[in-house]
């Protein structure tokens, strides 16, 4: 597309290719941000491009935001959470703002994150950090304590979460002292929360200006494993309170522009819990489920927010409506061999000849032997499906479970 030079100029931070394809599709010019090895695609397909490794911040790091700085790049958006205290640094540079950076620290580390919600007003578990398995004990008989159990109640769970990672890496459930035993050290320091019970989901937001321009929730059937957008009737019934919720969030946070995603759980008796939020697009693809039923580009309406060229109308015209506008429903899930020895990928019948199945990304097995799931979301590949009905999707996805594709 024909770029318009009166429009922000755009770092991409992080290497994705329909976060590019999005990017060629659109009036603004941008410019790829990725590590060497992308040098040679970039060169062979005419993608505006600079190397940077991303590894630690050092000293080195102002090195990418002067380069930007002197080719005219008004803003940086982070594609991967890896990325996003890099478009922090970046930005406090380009907008001449010193507190970017440090909020994206926020946004980054865990244990911070919850504290700002917390001095914001917004409801978290109990929280705490460890260094070594003696914390994680402690904190283990504390939060049943306080929830009064009694010798001979089965434990409450807690987690544990990697400070700095992304979605469910690194996360553990903890039910016994003896389970702590296997965490590896290497894995210290760590965020332990109490469990929280109720219902989980995910928003996707783009702010302009400090205001939401477009929010959606996204439905978990099961954590790890699928995803349907927009929400059931049942979530979506919740759309004012979590929208209050989100604006509480920004305000916390101090956001006046980009794209969060938060997760959440509301409680049978309606209460809002926050979970974490991100400041990057979500896993799962949901952009592009996102595009299936609404039919905006999700990366574009991230550089559309992030510009600071963009006006109000603008934002206004790009967005369809919440709900209103959407196509019916789109979900996908995540496969995970049930079995410990595969040899070959087989969709199941009753999944292909289902009407809302639309695709699947699924390869046959490199290896015989299935490595064990460490952490949620390592999938070897995603199906897709869509369709008019919330509920039909809803158990469609939750039957994917029972299922086996490779055997």
């Amino acid at each position: 597309m024909q770029k318009d030079p009166n429009k922000g100029y755009i770092a991409l931070l992080g290497w994705s290719l329909n976060a590019i394809e999005a990017a060629e599709n659109f009036d603004r010019r941008y410019i790829v941000v990725a590590p060497d090895w992308a040098e040679e695609y970039c060169q062979k397909h005419d993608i505006p491009y600079v190397p940077w490794n991303f590894e630690r911040l050092n000293d080195r790091s102002m090195e990418i935001a002067e380069t930007l700085k002197e080719k005219g790049v008004d803003v940086a958006i982070p594609l991967f959470e890896e990325t996003v205290e890099w478009a922090g640094a970046i930005n406090s540079v380009l907008l001449d703002n010193p507190r970017l950076y440090g909020q994206s620290l926020l946004l980054r580390d865990k244990a911070l994150m919850k504290r700002r919600a917390q001095l914001g007003g917004i409801r978290v578990g109990i929280f705490e950090e460890a260094h070594d398995k003696e914390d994680v004990i402690r904190f283990l008989k504390r939060v049943n304590q306080t929830l009064l159990k009694l010798d001979g109640d089965p434990n409450d769970p807690i987690h544990l979460k990697a400070f700095d990672k992304a979605g469910c890496l690194g996360h553990r459930v903890i039910r016994t002292p003896d389970e702590v035993d296997t965490i590896p050290e290497e894995e210290f320091p760590v965020l332990m929360e109490s469990h929280l019970d109720g219902w989980e989901f995910a928003v996707e937001a783009w702010i302009h200006d400090g205001k939401i321009a477009f929010l959606n929730i996204s439905e978990y059937v099961t954590l790890g494993y699928s995803v349907f957008v927009p929400a059931s009737p049942e979530l979506e019934k919740y759309r004012a309170q979590i929208t209050a919720q989100i604006e509480k969030l920004i305000k916390a946070f101090d956001i006046e522009f980009g794209l969060i995603h938060p997760e959440y759980f509301v409680t049978s008796d309606g209460e809002m819990y926050f979970g974490e939020v991100a400041y990057r697009p979500p896993g799962f693809k949901v952009f592009e489920l996102l595009e299936r039923v609404y039919g905006f580009n999700a990366y574009q309406a991230s550089m559309l927010v992030f510009d600071p060229k963009s006006t109000k109308e603008e934002v206004a015209e790009f967005f369809p409506k919440e709900i209103v506008d959407a196509d019916g429903f789109a979900g996908c899930f995540g496969v995970y061999p049930r079995r410990r020895v595969v040899s070959r990928l087989e969709i199941p019948e009753e999944t292909e000849d289902h009407p809302y199945f639309e695709s699947h990304e699924l390869t046959p097995p490199l290896e015989e032997t299935v490595t064990k799931r460490t952490a949620f979301g390592t999938h070897w590949g995603l199906i897709y499906f869509k369709g008019d009905d919330a509920h039909t999707i809803r158990d469609l996805l939750k039957r994917q479970e029972d299922l086996d594709f490779y055997v």
